[in-house]
């Protein structure tokens, strides 16, 4: 038996949505989708440190085809240190997927 077998056995405790759903399938296939992916993997893209610190709102495509992607700080004090970091959070997201897709980053109290 192969070790793809193994992953499609693995049950999560809670029932997932959709988007969490296809965002794991897709990882186990080596695809990755846009935003549902990114939200449901976000921990894991971001990091413990900055995922501690805000939660994704919305993620939203404009026109030229990059993503905006808005972010909640869990306290609106982590705001201005969220804002320092917006180069970093790009980087990641961007190195994630491969390509330069991520063009602004914004804060929603």
């Amino acid at each position: 038996m192969s070790n793809q077998e193994d992953k499609f056995k693995k049950r999560t405790a809670r029932p997932q949505t959709i988007a969490g759903a296809l965002g794991g399938l897709m990882k186990l296939f080596g695809v990755r989708a846009s935003d549902s992916d990114l939200v449901a993997q976000w921990p894991n893209i971001i990091g413990k440190e900055i995922a501690g610190l805000a939660d994704i709102c919305a993620v939203k495509k404009t026109r030229s085809g990059e993503y905006n992607i808005v972010l909640r700080p869990r306290n609106p004090a982590y705001t201005l240190k969220l804002s320092y970091m917006t180069d970093e959070i790009k980087k990641k997201i961007n190195k994630y997927f491969g390509s330069d897709c991520v063009g602004k980053i914004t804060f929603r109290k």
